[in-house]
């Protein structure tokens, strides 16, 4: 008993400590509200779910316990009683069960109520330990308990769940009473606790913003289906566990009652138990009918045949079956819980009423489950286009709409290839921001150039676009949108090896980042490595202040002391203002420290919060350590992809929060930092009726949001970024204090804001089936689109959407978009490209161009085969590929230009240990013809160069130039 006691309050302590660290830590980013609504959503719905489950199944139990029957000795239970509490006669009034047929029956029931009592412990375990962490998204509704579901669950089941399963049928039958209710205590809880992991179903629930657009098979608005469905999904799990295991346990309780196992015999059940079993067998098939409605609603996801949502077979068979089961499940519910009333007075037995279940009900769910499958394969099957047009055209509509494909705006785009000189020159932006230099390359180059020290680390480089001032040669100013890598220097507390990681240096010292690069992605700098706008960590006359570049007007690019305490790696939690200096960055052979000034962190100014983060964080030197004072701050949940979902689990995160450099007003104590974390959140769903989801884990998508958060403050804040999602509607009534609208976003910010590639690359995805509108045309994949394939180092990958700076067809200006590229099904030409633009009033539209089919349009990976069969640049590539010595062949970019298309592809050589890569030279494409320089502004003289021979040629700086004279051979290279 005392260690009973121990362990409750060690785990009640232990909930504590995390309720009031949340506390602390919301206060501390000014997101309290937000966490009372969940807390308190969740408590109420542990609380009351478990109260409602623990009343009924309690309830029935102490039923079951008044109408048991009598045991041979004389005081273990009463005699039993009828409702009205006289004393029922001794003689029952049905069947006698001998112990041959009594103990498989008992074993039976007992194996089907652990079984299915640990399936549901097994639901609310999987979104982990009991407390106040939040699952990183709402967590998917489980299956309901269907024949297929139910196997699944089979399958999946472990040995140590099996044993679990023996351990309590063992239970049951040598302890009945304490087995079922300490089982019925710990299943009510997990019932609340299950209701409780999906707070944010019913707090959308409560505030659904309507669609104004309904779906095509019940004319329910699309709202319907993302917030009312999956609360009802949720309340039939609960009442289909909590009546069958109620059910369950109380017909254990008469089978085992009377020591019925012992004697071998069990006499039958009284007027008053078969009264009790028909109630709760009526509640069971009213659940079940409940479950046969959700059924039917949900054929709008079924995946039956050639299209996604309701095909022919589930509108004209599955549909009617499901209404008739649900009516015989309702009907039979009526006359149970009527005969639970009148029994004695109406003749039957429990035999009889199974043999009427069996034949009313399960036989019409066989006959209905077998007509749907044979329906399917000799009706549908054999004329599928036919039967099914008008569902694959609900399905189209269904998934552009969800998708945002309806808004991609299509053009024709019909290369001239009428390219002069004249023309590139007036395309200057485009052409200085076309990208040589590609992240992984830049990031090995980093690595060995810039990291300074070990535990630095540069663990992702991001393209975005900045107005950069520069001096020309005549020491003038100009102004350019250069599109630039910027690579933040994070501190990875890994690296730190031997004898330095301690706990002083984990928590105290090693506590930030310091610093990023910034290289134009067009420049090569000396020896062919990247040219650095801002590199290093110090100059001559200032420790700390990054380099600029000569040509870089001092101070056009905000840089302050740029401290990153906030980003990607910054997973340990630390103490600030303590005893001990932290660590700010090298200088020479020399170390800088200073203290961190800014308003993020908890204070540790006394000895129960030391105490209490002691107790949450699982870190004991926080309490004994002699290095705190009253000014300590603590630091936790420090990386991007922690910190948000904390704040807002309802949305999904873009997996590439990339930096940002601006100078937003704004002042962090003391020195200015000027670095802030741009992240897309996306609110996405996967109940949107016919939208078929493909390899996704959701059918619907929008980038509802845009989230900032301060490098060094850590402040997080949520803007709206596409107001007309009815989704963030709801979510912003729910939480009316947690987003801004865009426009408060500072002006600085708002021009980094970039189309964010996940969407774009699931948007591609999508399109690569749902251009095709027309059903027929869709239903035969005539015109299946794929992602071309390129070679990058020596290894074939499909082609990634990339940014480009360009000037669009039509347009007046030069802007910043997200290019794919798309290739036809066993073609390796290019069909069409689709660019997403990011700049102003045009934030967010799609352009599809679409190239004429009747003409041959070089794929990518065309253009790769026309150039490693080129003899004089594969023997040159063969040269350089020599042992120590590795030759990359890099992205190879499709950029439209007029109304021409050029392709760029840069060659890196890297040695094969400690890669230092360089760039070697540029590939050009246009026309029929391609060029390989030193330089890009060499390939594209070479490439317009008047009076050129029309014969392959190398001159002494390493020009090479190799006319195509026609497409014809490269199609019989290139196999479909």
């Amino acid at each position: 008993m005392s260690v009973g006691l121990v362990v409750f309050g060690l785990l009640v302590g232990d909930r504590l400590s995390a309720l009031t660290a949340q506390i602390l830590w919301f206060t501390e980013v000014d997101y309290l509200p937000t966490f009372w609504t969940r807390v308190q959503t969740q408590v109420w719905l542990w609380v009351g779910v478990s109260l409602l489950s623990g009343l009924f199944w309690f309830g029935h139990l102490a039923r079951s316990d008044r109408h048991a029957h009598a045991d041979p000795h004389p005081y273990p239970h009463p005699p039993p009683v009828d409702d009205h509490g006289h004393t029922l006669p001794p003689s029952p009034s049905s069947t006698m069960l001998s112990l041959r047929y009594l103990l498989p029956l008992v074993l039976g029931l007992a194996t089907l109520l652990a079984w299915g009592a640990v399936q549901y412990g097994r639901l609310a375990f999987d979104y982990g330990w009991l407390g106040f962490e939040i699952p990183p998204l709402t967590p998917d509704i489980p299956a309901p308990f269907n024949g297929v579901a139910l196997w699944k669950l089979v399958q999946g089941s472990t040995p140590t769940l099996g044993l679990l399963v023996v351990g309590i049928v063992v239970g049951v039958i040598i302890r009945f009473r304490w087995t079922v209710r300490l089982l019925a205590a710990v299943l009510v809880t997990l019932f609340g606790y299950l209701a409780a992991n999906h707070w944010t179903r019913i707090l959308a629930f409560g505030k659904a913003t309507p669609f104004y657009n309904r779906d095509p098979l019940f004319d329910l608005d699309i709202s319907f289906y993302l917030f009312r469905l999956p609360v009802l999904e949720l309340l039939s799990l609960w009442l289909m566990g909590l009546f069958s295991l109620t059910l369950l346990t109380c017909l254990l309780t008469y089978l085992c009652s009377s020591n019925s196992l012992s004697n071998g015999k069990f006499p039958g059940f009284s007027p008053p138990q078969l009264r009790h079993l028909y109630e709760l067998g009526g509640f069971l098939m009213g659940a079940i009918a409940l479950q046969h409605s959700i059924n039917t609603l949900t054929l709008v996801y079924s995946h039956r045949g050639a299209v996604y949502g309701a095909g022919y077979t589930d509108v004209m068979v599955e549909l009617p079956w499901q209404i008739g089961l649900g009516c015989i499940a309702l009907g039979l519910s009526g006359g149970l819980l009527y005969r639970s009333r009148t029994f004695p007075r109406q003749r039957g037995s429990l035999l009889t009423l199974v043999k009427m279940l069996f034949w009313v009900y399960f036989t019409p769910a066989l006959l209905g489950f077998l007509l749907s499958q044979g329906i399917q394969r000799v009706n549908v099957q054999p004329n599928e286009l036919e039967r099914e047009t008008p569902y694959i055209t609900r399905s189209i509509a269904a998934t552009r709409a969800a998708f945002g494909l309806n808004r991609i705006e299509a053009k024709t785009f019909d290369p001239k290839n009428n390219l002069t000189l004249a023309q590139i020159a007036a395309n200057g932006p485009t052409i200085d921001n076309i990208r040589l230099w590609d992240t992984r390359p830049l990031l090995q180059a980093n690595r060995q150039l810039q990291e300074i020290r070990l535990y630095y680390t540069f663990n992702d480089a991001d393209i975005d676009r900045y107005q950069i001032q520069r001096y020309d040669e005549a020491g003038n100013i100009s102004t350019q949108l250069q599109q630039m890598l910027l690579a933040p220097r994070e501190l990875d507390y890994d690296k730190v090896e031997g004898v330095t990681k301690t706990w002083v240096n984990e928590h105290l010292v090693y506590t930030h980042g310091y610093g990023f690069t910034m290289s134009p992605v067009n420049r090569v700098g000396e020896g062919g490595l990247p040219a650095y706008d801002v590199q290093d960590i110090g100059t001559e006359t200032d420790a700390g202040r990054l380099q600029l570049a000569p040509d870089i007007v001092p101070d056009s690019i905000p840089l302050g002391r740029p401290r990153i305490y906030f980003g990607e790696l910054t997973h340990t939690h630390v103490m600030t203002s303590t005893k001990v200096e932290e660590f700010d960055f090298p200088s020479g052979p020399d170390n800088v420290f200073t203290t961190y000034a800014g308003r993020g962190g908890i204070p540790l100014n006394s000895w129960w919060r030391r105490l209490l983060f002691t107790l949450y964080l699982r870190d004991w030197p926080i309490l004994f350590t002699q290095n705190l004072t009253p000014e300590t701050r603590i630091l936790f949940r420090r990386t991007i992809s922690d910190r948000l979902p904390q704040i807002a689990p309802f949305l999904r995160y873009d997996d590439d929060p990339y930096l940002v450099v601006a100078d937003v007003g704004n002042a962090n104590g003391g020195t200015p930092n000027y670095l802030y974390w741009i992240i897309d959140g996306y609110t996405t769903s996967d109940r949107y009726p016919y939208s078929d989801p493909g390899p996704h884990a959701f059918n619907y998508i929008r980038n509802s949001v845009k989230v900032v958060v301060d490098a060094y403050q850590g402040d997080v804040t949520f803007y709206i970024a596409d107001p007309t999602d009815p989704i963030i509607q709801t979510w912003n009534k729910v939480f009316p204090h947690l987003f801004k609208p865009l426009e408060q976003l500072p002006a600085p910010l708002r021009a980094h804001l970039r189309y964010p590639t996940d969407l774009f690359s699931t948007q591609s995805e999508r399109l690569l089936t749902y251009h095709m509108e027309e059903p027929r045309v869709f239903y035969n994949r005539e015109d299946q689109w794929t992602t071309p394939q390129e070679i990058y180092a020596d290894k074939p990958q499909p082609v990634d959407p990339y940014h480009l700076i360009m000037q669009l067809p039509g347009e007046p200006r030069a802007e910043f978009i997200l290019l794919h590229p798309y290739s036809p099904v066993a073609r390796p030409n290019l069909i069409a490209w689709l660019a997403a633009r990011a700049d102003g009033d045009n934030y967010g539209k799609l352009l599809l161009y679409q190239f004429p089919k009747q003409r041959l349009i070089f794929g990518v990976s065309q253009i790769e085969a026309l150039i490693n069969q080129d003899p004089l640049i594969s023997q040159q590539i063969s040269l350089w590929d020599t042992q120590g010595s590795r030759v990359v062949q890099g992205n190879l970019l499709v950029i439209p230009i007029e109304e021409s298309l050029f392709y760029v592809e840069p060659i890196y050589l890297e040695a094969e240990r400690n890669s230092l890569p360089t760039l070697a030279r540029v590939i050009v494409a246009y026309d029929n013809t391609i060029v390989m320089a030193p330089t890009l502004d060499q390939a594209i003289q070479e490439l317009f160069a008047a009076g050129a021979s029309e014969d392959a040629s190398e001159d002494a700086s390493g020009v090479i130039r190799r006319p195509v004279e026609t497409p014809g051979p490269l199609l019989d290279i290139l196999e479909p």
